[in-house]
């Protein structure tokens, strides 16, 4: 019986860690889910993989996402921006290949920073950016401007002037060539 007992319960604690890392694995089912923006600019493909967060009624830009504060440029992982060509971001050129992108919001600049680390969370447990100043491959900065309408979702927009983020009330074009 207690040979019985063990196993059952063996079993059925295997199960529980099972389920919960699939459950995990499952993007989809995240409040924030998995997105994806793709396009051509010139020669080069870019890919955007990112996770969309919702508004939800909050503030957006300088409350929940602060100002001057490094930002995974979405939710959970870190954004992963890649190119296949050499491309130039705001006149500033930029290798092919695969960047973690993290955004410092500002009232009236920005700055993106492409990142040569990819695969990690986004944020670190102590609450900022996970990222290491040593492995940025660049960082430009643009200006943001409204949005002509509100979205609720955060969205990348790959098109053939560069990227745009657009989220709430807010779009921040980046060019690229």
């Amino acid at each position: 019986m207690n040979n019985k007992f063990l196993t059952l319960s063996f079993l059925l604690a295997f199960f529980v860690v099972v389920s919960s890392a699939c459950a995990q694995g499952d993007k989809s089912q995240r409040p924030s889910p998995a997105a994806t923006a793709t396009g051509t600019v010139g020669d080069a493909t870019i890919t955007i993989n990112y996770s969309s967060p919702a508004v939800k009624g909050r503030k957006v830009w300088g409350g929940l996402v602060p100002y001057n504060a490094a930002w995974r440029a979405g939710a959970n992982e870190a954004t992963v921006f890649e190119t296949t060509k050499d491309i130039t971001v705001e006149g500033k050129t930029l290798p092919a290949g695969k960047y973690s992108l993290f955004a410092v919001p500002g009232e009236n600049e920005w700055q993106f920073i492409f990142n040569k680390q990819t695969g990690q969370w986004g944020i670190k447990r102590t609450g900022e950016a996970n990222f290491d100043p040593a492995n940025n491959a660049l960082t430009v900065s643009v200006k943001p401007k409204a949005a002509s309408a509100m979205s609720e979702r955060l969205v990348y927009d790959v098109n053939g002037n560069g990227f745009v983020l657009r989220w709430e009330n807010l779009e921040v074009p980046v060019s690229i060539k």
